[in-house]
Parts: structure tokens; sequence; C-alpha cells
């Protein structure tokens, strides 16, 4: 059995654009009433007729950098998983 995806993350240089993007494209509500303007993508209301979907973020990056799309996994144990990663090529 796999290990689940339970968060993931989208920044880039247009927020407000992103945010419109993914919510035109797979009808996700996402909330960005909060300081940073953090587009917050529930779980609830976001789920299929199974129920099965996770939440997650989009939001503009600072000024001069692209942004990134980060994926976060749920594991049993972190540095298992880390001394895994670099056994297979990744660093920290």
């Amino acid at each position: 059995m796999g290990q689940p995806v339970v968060h993931f993350e989208i920044i880039g240089k247009d927020g407000e654009a992103l945010k419109s993007y993914y919510s035109q494209l797979f009808g996700w509500e996402i909330d960005s009433n909060n300081p940073m303007n953090y587009g917050i993508v529930t779980r609830e209301g976001n789920t299929n007729a199974d129920g099965a979907g996770i939440g997650g973020g989009i939001m503009g990056a600072q000024e001069g950098y692209d942004g990134h799309v980060t994926v976060y996994v749920e594991v049993p144990d972190v540095e298992a998983a880390l001394a895994s990663a670099e056994k297979l090529g990744g660093t920290r």
C-alpha cells in the first residue's frame, strides 16, 4: 500500500489568475479571505461522489520568483523516508 498525498501547494507569478484558472477548470471552491491572500482549497466541498479528495493552497509568488508546485505525502516515519530518498539519489 502506498502513502497518501495529503496536501498540495501551487505558487506562481499571478496568484489571482491561478486561482481563477483552477477554480474554473476543476470547480474548486477557493477561499482567499486571509491576510496573505493564500487561496485555501479545503477538502470539504472539493471531493468526488465517493468522498475522495484533498485540500491544498494556491497563491502568488514573491517578486522575481517564478513559483513551484509542492505535493505533501504522509509517511509513517519521516527520517526513514528521507533516508530512502537519499539512497535513491535525492538530497535534503
